[in-house]
């Protein structure tokens, strides 16, 4: 098992779910984040005064997986996320150990 996690653009959430569900994935979880890479912020306009933006406003989707359907997850998302302009995101796959489901007390591959 494994567990996908994506830092993408709030504006492709949408495209990125409608993919993710077109290759059979039925649950995520989504956060909203901030944060910073290359692209270091950036300067905005309020009210006439110039100021800097560290942290900009970012989603983070965390989906586990089954092995044999990580390539396919991985490959939506960077499809569906994609600009082409800094900022896009980063998709990092983890180990998962272990997963229950607390309803059910299901475990590991059934969990998922």
């Amino acid at each position: 098992m494994k567990l996908v996690s994506a830092i993408i653009k709030p504006f492709k959430l949408d495209s990125v779910r409608e993919a993710i569900s077109e290759i059979g994935i039925e649950g995520l979880t989504v956060s909203e984040v901030k944060g910073f890479g290359r692209q270091k912020g950036h300067t905005e306009l309020y009210r006439g005064a110039e100021y800097q933006v560290d942290f900009l406003p970012k989603v983070k989707l965390e989906i586990a997986v089954n092995d044999d359907v990580v390539q396919r997850l991985v490959d939506a998302i960077a499809e569906a996320a994609h600009t082409g302009k800094i900022g896009d995101g980063k998709i990092f796959v983890y180990d998962l150990e272990h997963a229950v489901r607390i309803r059910t007390g299901e475990q590991d591959v059934e969990a998922i």
